[in-house]
């Protein structure tokens, strides 16, 4: 039979006296009785015993009282809609310009009060209020480098270390393969494209891995850089050590170096947009047409505007080591076009060109058209029924 709560306070203050007074094995049956008839838990009980004996039972949840109510939880809720979900410490970033663009577009109609609750909200409160919004993880995928052989001389190594020119310009690339659980047969791929200086990040669909198909791809990225190419870092696949690439970069002036054999913190910054833009977007499913392709890259098109000029991002600038812990300093997170600009290297045309883009749409109606476009796009998936 359940007890009603007035019940077990009464309980508790009488059985208290005669606890505090007993000895331990009287202690010890007076807890029997108290945890038998309850249900509390041992120790709580214990601690309800023990407590002083004008102190009250809490009849509701503890702690501060709630500063920010339903409507600005809402408002959080869409701004992390139209961002993609992504985390306290890069939306409240991204919160004055973004509210806004918002209110601008309709999705959010706020009262004054709401609104300077809103952008003033903290981080950690992000996270916490929207902790059951939060998309679960995916799955790992699969690995597809394989290493080229020849060429390997004359490429150089360059380790995880950063670049001893910071300059935009000096980018990483990789391949990401949706082959979904096996390796076998044609199935398309992701070259993305990391500047490491801006974090600009561009990604394009390849229907194959062949030596071409990635030369080909490159060269499309290169075009759609809004600042010059300095220099290449790729890992030691052969679609990217061969002849091809290398006589480019010679002739083009590029810096070309590759990562170690098996050690993917050298490309620790594509690694990281290999899984913060292009698996938390497409995912881990099996692709092989050229329809697929063609799709992929008309997500990708929406996403580079997102990912490039509405999502602010954080830098590493530096590391102590204290004892066996790591401290990482980031700087204040930004867009990768907002740092390009800050270090002066987009031309102008390039600049108003990527303006129009970002103010053509609304945020939420640019991630809701990419979500319509990636449900097309997995349509195509093998074995979509």
């Amino acid at each position: 039979m359940r007890v009603r709560r007035e019940s077990k306070r009464e309980l508790v203050a009488a059985l208290r006296g005669r606890y505090r007074r007993g000895n331990r094995a009287e202690k010890g049956r007076i807890l029997d009785e108290l945890v038998a008839v309850t249900g509390y838990h041992r120790k709580y009980a214990v601690g309800l015993l023990r407590a002083p004996p004008g102190l009250r039972m809490a009849s509701g949840g503890g702690g501060r009282p709630r500063v920010y109510g339903a409507a600005v939880v809402a408002a959080l809720s869409v701004a992390a809609e139209a961002t993609g979900g992504i985390c306290g410490k890069r939306l409240v970033a991204a919160l004055p310009e973004l509210v806004p663009a918002l209110e601008l577009e309709g999705a959010l109609r706020l009262e004054p009060e709401v609104r300077a609750a809103l952008l003033r909200v903290s981080a950690a409160t992000i996270d916490r209020r929207l902790g059951l919004l939060r998309a679960a993880h995916r799955p790992r995928g699969l690995g597809t480098t394989k290493p080229g052989s020849v060429l390997k001389r004359q490429v150089p190594i360059r380790t995880y270390t950063p670049w001893d020119d910071q300059a935009p310009g000096f980018v990483e690339i990789d391949l990401v393969a949706h082959c979904g659980t096996t390796t076998a047969g044609i199935y398309v791929c992701t070259l993305t494209l990391v500047d490491i200086a801006t974090g600009w990040t561009e990604c394009t669909g390849v229907v194959t891995k062949t030596q071409e198909a990635v030369f080909a791809a490159l060269q499309r990225l290169r075009a759609a850089l809004p600042f010059p190419l300095l220099g290449i870092d790729s890992d030691n696949g052969s679609e990217f050590l061969n002849e091809r690439l290398v006589r480019y970069c010679r002739r083009e002036g590029l810096t070309f170096t590759r990562c170690r054999a098996y050690h993917k913190n050298d490309q620790a910054h594509v690694e990281e947009r290999n899984g913060a833009v292009v698996r938390q977007t497409v995912g881990y499913d099996r692709y092989e047409s050229a329809a697929a392709a063609v799709q992929l890259n008309r997500v990708y098109e929406r996403l580079r505007v997102q990912v490039n000029g509405v999502l602010p991002a954080m830098k590493l600038v530096g590391k102590e080591r204290v004892g066996a812990h790591v401290r990482r300093q980031y700087d204040v997170p930004t867009t990768p076009f907002r740092r390009a600009l800050a270090l002066g290297v987009v031309a102008v045309d390039a600049q108003e060109r990527f303006a129009r883009e970002l103010a053509a749409e609304g945020p939420l109606s640019r991630r809701r058209q990419l979500d319509t476009a990636l449900e097309q796009l997995w349509t195509l998936r093998v074995g979509a029924t």
